[in-house]
This record gives structure tokens, sequence and C-alpha cells, in this order.
């Protein structure tokens, strides 16, 4: 894995469906509390759709009874079309690529935008490619294997069967005495948290919005968000922001409280712009 803060992300885009492959389909709404000041659907938004969608999803077969649990190690958000209220959301989601106990799930958001008082002009339909990494789980939370039902049901969506872990973000921390921004501490609330006493998905993305509004620029047009999630953080842990402007790329390293006065990178966040066609 990569530790170098300037590490390259990549840009490459997400693979399309396989064709003739099924997908799940959803429909969702963009409500006031998805967006910013000037009604973008902010990250952490789209972070509850791809949630809502996967629960959705899981719940539309029988595999809620033998692979109910799932945890995220990654996602990545594509924003080609930026998204804003009022609007109706459709989610497509398929397999992209799997193994025995993860797999690579693909979800295209398309956005159908609407007009009222409060945004009267015509926009362009919205279009956000996603793809998250998620791991099959035992009620212990260990790695488990996908039973054969859905592996077989899973498998029938993609030809890459072997899919194996590479991380996306450079996932050592800098020194702060090599950054130029000071860390920044973000305050949970106890809102953030899930049934399970982890930090809800879409809460990470709530922190780099905070960001974002010092850096307008990366997501004025096509912008990659890429989140690696390290280690659980639970309600009591302060979060400590390391923070670094490298060209069109902000990157930002989450850090909890280790052992003695050491920190340890709970999640890091890539923010990029992409290139436009």
């Amino acid at each position: 894995m990569s530790t170098s803060p300037t590490a390259g992300t990549s840009t490459e885009a997400l693979h399309e469906r396989k064709e003739g492959a099924r997908y799940f389909e959803a429909g969702y709404r963009v409500r006031t509390g998805d967006v910013d000041q000037e009604m973008r659907v902010r990250l952490d938004a789209v972070a509850r759709y791809l949630q809502d969608v996967a629960n959705d999803n899981i719940e539309a077969t029988d595999y809620g009874h033998s692979d109910p649990f799932w945890i995220v190690r990654r996602t990545v958000i594509d924003v080609i079309r930026p998204f804003s209220w009022p609007a109706a959301v459709t989610a497509q989601r398929w397999c992209g690529a799997l193994s025995t106990r993860w797999t690579n799930m693909r979800v295209r958001l398309t956005a159908d935008h609407e007009t009222n008082r409060f945004n009267p002009d015509e926009r362009e339909s919205g279009l956000i490619e996603t793809e998250a990494f998620w791991i099959n789980v035992n009620d212990q939370g260990m790695p488990s294997r996908i039973s054969d039902e859905m592996f077989e049901m899973l498998s029938s969506m993609t030809d890459e069967h072997r899919l194996r872990w590479k991380s996306m973000n450079p996932d050592k921390a800098p020194e702060l005495s090599e950054v130029a921004l000071p860390d920044r501490e973000h305050v949970l609330r106890i809102t953030d948290f899930d049934p399970f006493k982890h930090l809800n998905n879409a809460a990470y993305l709530e922190a780099i919005e905070d960001e974002l509004v010092d850096h307008p620029e990366l997501v004025a047009g096509p912008h990659r968000a890429v989140i690696e999630y390290l280690r659980p953080i639970v309600p009591g842990v302060p979060i400590t922001l390391r923070r670094v402007r490298d060209a069109d790329r902000l990157l930002v390293w989450m850090l909890i409280p280790g052992d003695g006065d050491d920190q340890v990178v709970a999640a890091t966040v890539s923010v990029s712009k992409l290139p436009t066609s």
C-alpha cells in the first residue's frame, strides 16, 4: 500500500454493467435535508442513498437470512453530473466483481430534476456512478464466506470472480510538521452512531463536507470521492482531521487515539476533480 501523501488516486472510470446482467432498481426523492446552501446534493446524502438501496436490495431477496451482515470497506463516488433539489432519483444496483467473502457492488444513481419556486431553472439530468467494497461478516464481525446461493446469484452479474483488496488512498497520515494545514477536531453527535455503536458511514462524509466549504472548486464540476474505512469509531472517541491539499485533490486522514499518546487512522478520504470529456 502506498504511504506517500502525494500518491495519486486513480480517476479511471468505473466498469460498466455486464451486458444482460440482472440488477435491482429502486426510487428515492431528493429532500431538502440532502442538499447544501446551493442545493447541491451532499456526499453524505449520496452515502445514505447507497445504504438505503443496499438495505432495500437484500430485503427484496431471501438472503437476509443467510447473509444478513455486511460491512463497507470502501466507497467510491463519481459525481459526473451533480444532483440538486428537487429531483427524483433512480438507483440501479448490481455486482461488479466478487470473491468468496467480499464483493464490489456498483450503484448507478440518476436524477430527473424538477423545478419549483425555490429552484425554477431547468437542469440537465444528474448522474452519479458508485462502487462499494462490501465484506460479508458473521455475527462476531469476522469475514465469512458468502452463501452458495447468494454467490451464484452475484457471480452471474460479473465475470470477475477473484476480487482482491487494493487501497486507493494513501493509508499512512503524514506527520503534522509535514503539512501546511493545521489539524482540526471534528465534533460528533450521538445521532451519528448506528445501533451497533459504530459511526454511520454517511457521518464520516459530513466531516468532509465541512472541509469542502474551503475547497468549493473541487466539487464545482465532475469529481470523485473515495473513502476507505480502516477502524471503527465508537461513541466518545474524539476525531482529529489531518488535511493535505494536493493540486486538484484534497486528502483527509481521520485520526483517533491509539496506544498512549499515539493516534491511528480510522478512515482516509480523497476528493479529486475528474477529467471532463
